[in-house]
């Protein structure tokens, strides 16, 4: 093979080279265009606002749980039946700084504290679900219980969780001495109700806020927790039972929420897991007789 020849061949071959390589990262870079441009958008709803609980002091770790003695009411009432139509209502959340004499003065105010909770383990409120159809669903109170310490459940929720299925966290938690704990603050979503619904006056109710989780009742809920008693710490059906404190506080808090007992729900019901049992042996004749005292003098 002649020199000329040899130049000639070694011409060709970087030139062959470089086109195969203008073309080839055409094909990466086209590939990436396309699949960036098909990607599913979010939604950008807006979120709602709603007052938080101010100038209360931090909860600590090692508090001393008392065991304050409960008075009872002076004049049981009667629960007045809940209305077969009940009209729509505007939502409002729970202002846990008004002051306990508008409501009632049969009990005395619980003790209430706070604690943050770290931001993976709750999210915002939106206006819009996935699909970008407005929501204006009214307020809906859950109620749960912790399985476990009030504290063990406060540590897990600021404990940081970068994994959908390790995030939960409830806005408020009561203590089995009364004490009620502030957690996420109500204008945000708290992950207290993963796969859920709820079934009421209005038909079915749950909203998609990401396109890859389940539906469900976060979005417009206020989850309230009970801690457990020592002896419920496991999973059977039922326990001892909560402590008067406890109910005394959760009816006063929920009765400052101006909910209607209709949209007063337990983790059991609206779980569509069916794995769900929450709050275990609570008892709605007690609760339903102090909420509607609270809110017959609110």
């Amino acid at each position: 093979m002649t020199k000329s020849n040899v130049f000639l061949t070694l011409v060709l071959s970087i030139a062959a080279g470089l086109i195969t390589s203008a073309f080839g990262f055409w094909s990466v870079t086209e590939k990436e265009s396309a699949s960036t441009s098909a990607a599913p958008k979010d939604p950008t709803p807006s979120t709602l606002s709603a007052p938080t609980p101010e100038n209360l002091p931090d909860v600590q770790s090692d508090i001393v749980l008392a065991d304050p003695e409960v008075v009872p009411p002076t004049a049981p009432l009667t629960p007045e039946p809940a209305p077969s139509n009940p009209a729509p209502i505007t939502p409002q959340p729970p202002v846990p700084q008004r002051p306990l004499a508008s409501v009632s003065s049969a009990f005395a105010q619980p003790r209430e504290v706070k604690a943050t909770v770290h931001p993976t383990n709750y999210g915002e409120r939106f206006a819009k679900n996935v699909q970008g159809q407005s929501v204006q669903n009214n307020w809906l109170i859950v109620l749960h219980e912790t399985v476990g310490s009030g504290m063990s459940a406060i540590r897990h929720f600021q404990t940081p969780h970068p994994r959908d299925e390790d995030q939960a966290s409830y806005h408020a938690l009561i203590f089995l001495d009364g004490t009620i704990v502030y957690l996420v603050p109500p204008e945000h979503r708290a992950f207290g109700a993963g796969n859920s619904v709820f079934i009421g006056a209005n038909g079915p109710e749950a909203v998609k806020t990401n396109p890859d989780l389940p539906a469900s009742v976060n979005n417009f809920a206020y989850h309230i927790a009970l801690e457990t008693p020592p002896d419920g710490n496991h999973n059977g059906p039922s326990h001892g039972g909560y402590s008067e404190s406890q109910y005394q506080s959760l009816a006063w808090l929920i009765a400052r929420t101006g909910v209607p007992s209709q949209r007063i729900t337990t983790h059991a019901k609206v779980d569509r897991s069916g794995e769900r049992s929450d709050p275990r042996s609570f008892d709605f004749s007690k609760f339903n007789t102090m909420l509607q005292q609270f809110y017959a003098r609110s």
